[in-house]
């Protein structure tokens, strides 16, 4: 797996599951708060409706409990002969507005002697049978279960008319309450998605609003398991089968009565269909799932630019570390990116050419040891005949007889084994260089005694050497005999190559924690091509040469934690540029 797709995979762990957890928690706690609130305003509604019903039933109650005592209704002790009484009852007909279908008073035979209706007069009208009653302060009412007479549904309401002259009753007052004014209350309080059930005390339905009532037998007892509602609740969920489809939040509310009234123990019963009703909470669900999918998307967005973002420089630095590896010019370090990826590619470059610089270190050394080896086994195979030839032809030389040409020979023996024994002790001591002492050392003091040194020399060859010494801190811990040694090798390099009135500098400086050392000539300078190899070992172009002592210079900067390369001289020729780092500032 890349790391793109680890990082995508992290962000979106970390943003999206935290925000789905609260989302989800948000929504559960909306959604129980809002049912909570629907069944709360279904218990509301239903007491409303309660008390709105109850309302309109004890206004009809006190109609029947204060006509009954009116003076006007005496005259039904004398059949109502002057029609004062019916004028009575078709008056209050008429001001209440179709609430009563009829109004009746009925003698002790049960005969309808006054009525709102003329043509009723003189007719028998049977006993109301035991239902209901409601006792009232002005009297005890007796209601009749509603019944369907003539394409309406009535209640009737029977209270006795008191004598005012004797004791006991003249008769009876009759009201026919219009349910549809009942049903009306239900109807008001109900919508398509809620209905009312009227359920008397046995159980029984007294009435429903106008969606219910093709579902519902009036008079006759409740489905199985609609009767009795759950003890001490007032809101309960169920199948709202046979009544309504689907699932219902039922409201329960029994009769409160009013005032005086203590009611008639009815209770309503409002079905409010779960779906309408949790319609809200379903736009809640909507609304949150698109906020947690706008959140998605754009933790998505934000997480892929940001995985890109930090993929890409580590993308860019693994493509730079496998071509920096390859044969062929280095590449760039890539750029931009968060300060730590180019810190770990500048680190890289650093160990790869740490590594690089060790493993030439090491093949110099390598060259250097097999050098020594060879030279330790001439020292001891050729010195020896080297040492008798020359001791044998300084012996020859002092015999008498010699001819000139053979003293001449003897002389040529005597140099060249000479000059061989030299080769051998300079071949010896570049392949043997000891570790080094380091001490506080000048390096412009060594600068100065190298030149002193060489003073013959460069003057015997007419060769010029300048210094401008311009290093304000000259001080560096080192090997005082190496450094002098390396000043001169490059100082010698330089004059063996430059004709007669050549120039060379030594120029110093100090550059960030270092002393920079340029010894610089006007000869005819080192070819570009030669400029990465000539401080190996056995690499030489000066005729006579073993090409070991730029080799021997480079190991013993290194030893010091220095280096040395070749740049463009100011001069014309060849410079090269050693530093070494001053004092205490050492690398170890």
């Amino acid at each position: 797996m890349t790391i793109r797709r680890i990082l995508l995979l992290a962000f979106l762990l970390v943003s999206l599951l935290p925000a789905a957890v609260l989302t989800r928690l948000a929504f559960d706690r909306s959604r129980a708060a809002m049912l909570g609130e629907i069944e709360q305003g279904v218990m509301r509604s239903t007491a409303a409706v309660s008390a709105e019903a109850d309302k309109l039933l004890y206004e009809r109650l006190l109609n029947a409990t204060t006509w009954n005592h009116l003076e006007v209704m005496q005259d039904l002790r004398i059949d109502d002969v002057d029609k004062r009484l019916s004028s009575f009852l078709s008056e209050m007909k008429l001001r209440y507005g179709g609430t009563y279908r009829a109004l009746h008073a009925v003698d002790r035979s049960g005969r309808i002697v006054a009525s709102s209706d003329a043509a009723r007069i003189g007719q028998p009208y049977p006993a109301p049978g035991p239902w209901a009653q409601a006792e009232l302060p002005g009297g005890l009412v007796h209601l009749e279960r509603p019944t369907r007479q003539s394409g309406s549904t009535i209640l009737l309401l029977s209270v006795s008319i008191p004598s005012q002259f004797e004791d006991g009753d003249i008769g009876n007052l009759l009201l026919e309450f219009d349910w549809d004014a009942m049903q009306s209350v239900l109807d008001h309080a109900s919508d398509p998605s809620r209905q009312i059930l009227l359920v008397d005390m046995q159980g029984r339905a007294l009435g429903a609003s106008a969606g219910l009532l093709p579902r519902v037998f009036q008079g006759g007892p409740l489905s199985q398991g609609w009767w009795p509602p759950p003890a001490n609740v007032n809101a309960f969920d169920r199948e709202g089968a046979p009544y309504m489809e689907g699932a219902v939040i039922v409201g329960h509310a029994r009769s409160p009565g009013l005032a005086r009234f203590p009611g008639l123990g009815w209770s309503y019963l409002m079905l409010q269909s779960r779906q309408a009703v949790l319609a809200p909470v379903q736009r809640m669900a909507w609304a949150f799932a698109g906020l947690l999918a706008v959140t998605a998307l754009v933790t998505v967005l934000v997480s892929l630019l940001v995985a890109g973002q930090i993929a890409r420089p580590v993308l860019a630095l693994t493509d730079f570390t496998r071509r920096y590896a390859q044969p062929g010019a280095r590449p760039q370090l890539p750029q931009g990116g968060p300060a730590e990826i180019g810190e770990l590619g500048r680190s890289f470059v650093r160990l790869v050419d740490d590594l690089s610089h060790s493993q030439q270190t090491l093949a110099q050394a390598s060259k250097l040891a097999a050098v020594g080896e060879v030279t330790a086994l001439l020292a001891h195979e050729v010195r020896t005949p080297l040492g008798i030839l020359r001791s044998s032809a300084q012996t020859l030389r002092y015999e008498e007889g010699l001819s000139a040409e053979a003293r001449e020979l003897l002389q040529i023996i005597d140099s060249e084994t000479g000059r061989l024994n030299r080769l051998i002790s300079s071949l010896l001591d570049s392949a043997r260089t000891r570790s080094p002492q380091f001490a506080s050392v000048d390096l412009h003091a060594l600068a100065r005694h190298s030149a002193s040194l060489l003073s013959t020399q460069l003057r015997d060859r007419r060769i010029r050497l300048g210094m401008e010494l311009d290093a304000a801190n000259s001080m560096v811990d080192g090997d005082g005999e190496q450094l002098t040694q390396v000043l001169l090798n490059l100082t010698m390099n330089a004059l063996q190559v430059l004709p007669a009135d050549g120039r060379i500098e030594i120029c110093s400086r100090n550059e960030s924690g270092r002393l920079v050392v340029d010894i610089d000539d006007n000869g005819p300078g080192v070819a570009a091509a030669d400029r990465s190899r000539i401080f190996e070992p056995f690499v030489f172009k000066r005729e006579g040469g073993l090409g070991l002592g730029l080799a021997v210079v480079r190991q013993i900067l290194r030893q010091h934690g220095g280096d040395i390369s070749v740049v463009e001289g100011r001069l014309g020729g060849a410079c090269f540029r050693f530093w070494l780092p001053l004092q205490g500032t050492r690398i170890p």
